[in-house]
């Protein structure tokens, strides 16, 4: 464990490839595109990475014991432990962290990152999240 970010040690190595291949995604487009272009980009590093990974999961809400297919879809699912979801809008807001915590508590996962692509730095626009 690592006990200055909480995080097993497993997903802080995760988090930290994913932070990696997300820096090179950026440092090569930077700031201002949509977030469908850098989705694909994102996969094609973990490719290149070798990195497993599955993208636009569909997630189920279960109500009342029945599994509902709202629309939802989570960006990606890294190395079967952390949940990434990516944004290129102006500013995170308490909307974009709250969706990240919904979606860990609906799939079990206990780590997730928001990575915001419309930011000078991209370090400006990383948010850690554990359950």
């Amino acid at each position: 464990m690592d006990a200055k970010k909480g995080l097993p040690l497993l997903e802080k190595e995760s988090t930290e490839k994913i932070i990696g291949a997300a820096i090179e995604v950026h440092r090569v487009l930077g700031p201002g595109l949509l977030e469908s272009v850098y989705q694909p980009c994102m996969a094609h590093e973990f490719s290149l990475r070798n990195m497993l990974f599955g993208q636009q999961i569909p997630l189920a809400v279960e109500y009342k014991g029945v599994r509902l297919d709202c629309g939802y879809r989570i960006d990606f699912v890294v190395e079967n432990k952390v949940i990434l979801e990516l944004k290129a809008v102006e500013m995170i807001l308490p909307v974009h962290e709250a969706q990240l915590l919904t979606y860990l508590k609906l799939t079990g996962c206990r780590v997730g990152l928001l990575i915001n692509f419309n930011v000078p730095v991209l370090r400006q626009g990383i948010v850690r999240r554990v359950l």
